[in-house]
């Protein structure tokens, strides 16, 4: 193993904490003394230990970082009692936990994007009109609001399919929308970045006009690449410029993990 920082990229955790811990023991990761974790947002939901997930991250410190997806964005609104729990939300060893608000303090403060050298990691999507830079700068747009004191205001706004498109000259509410629906919910659009949210299967499964949001022609994040989870029917998507890291934990199959060094992805681990 060569000297020099690794990331370790790991996907959808979904509270599946003995299936981090088999990840994290692999010897290629525990004896990395170089490791570094980014993790690809849905901590927690529909497994069974969703407040041991938020310790064990929360207890890496500076060495592993996370972004929010929407599983952590609705536990967020539960929360502050925006939003009820759903029929299979598993969050409530969260919500009873006597260290709640720790959790949920740090929770509330991760990032939506995150980028290193040439890799950039989103939760689910990334729209065909931004660039790398211009995701992370909207992305900083929506942290602003969650890390200040109208985020129960955003919160409870945030809900909604329109507009289901980006337009420059967005303001408010609907240009935070739209970005918080592309970073935590995108599967399809089309060319010119319309989004859909009821298509949850493979690749194939498109509506008419609709095309997975990586295949979108010139796309303008196609010269980076770009690490996702959130589409665990994507089958571990993996190609020069994209990759899937949702391989389906918390439905009974595994929990992946990518190390991202010198700009080029070196091993794949599979818990």
């Amino acid at each position: 193993m060569s000297n020099g920082p690794s990331i370790w990229m790991i996907g959808d955790i979904q509270g599946c904490c003995s299936s981090l811990d088999s990840l994290l023991a692999n010897p290629l990761i525990a004896q990395d003394p170089h490791a570094r974790f980014w993790f690809a947002g849905d901590l927690v939901n529909r497994g069974p230990a969703n407040a041991a997930v938020l310790r064990r991250l929360m207890g890496y410190g500076e060495s592993a970082r996370t972004l929010l997806g929407n599983h952590d964005l609705h536990l967020l609104s539960v929360d502050l009692g925006i939003r009820p729990l759903k029929p299979g939300d598993t969050v409530q060893d969260i919500l009873q936990a006597p260290d709640r608000r720790a959790l949920l303090d740090w929770l509330g403060v991760q990032p939506l994007a995150l980028q290193h050298g040439n890799c950039l990691m989103v939760h689910a999507g990334v729209l065909p009109q931004w660039t790398a830079p211009q995701t992370l700068n909207l992305a900083r747009e929506v942290e602003q609001i969650l890390q200040s004191p109208s985020r129960r205001d955003f919160l409870t706004q945030m809900y909604g399919n329109l507009p289901d498109r980006w337009d420059d000259g967005l303001q408010g509410m609907d240009r935070l929308r739209v970005i918080v629906n592309a970073l935590t919910r995108l599967r399809f659009c089309t060319p010119d970045g319309q989004m859909e949210f009821q298509a949850k299967e493979g690749l194939d499964a498109a509506p008419a006009g609709f095309l997975p949001w990586f295949d979108v022609p010139q796309r303008r994040t196609a010269d980076v690449m770009v690490a996702f989870g959130h589409w665990s029917t994507a089958g571990g998507l993996w190609r020069s410029n994209v990759v899937c890291l949702d391989t389906g934990c918390v439905w009974g199959r595994s929990l992946s993990a990518l190390r991202w060094r010198s700009e080029e992805h070196t091993s794949e681990l599979q818990s």
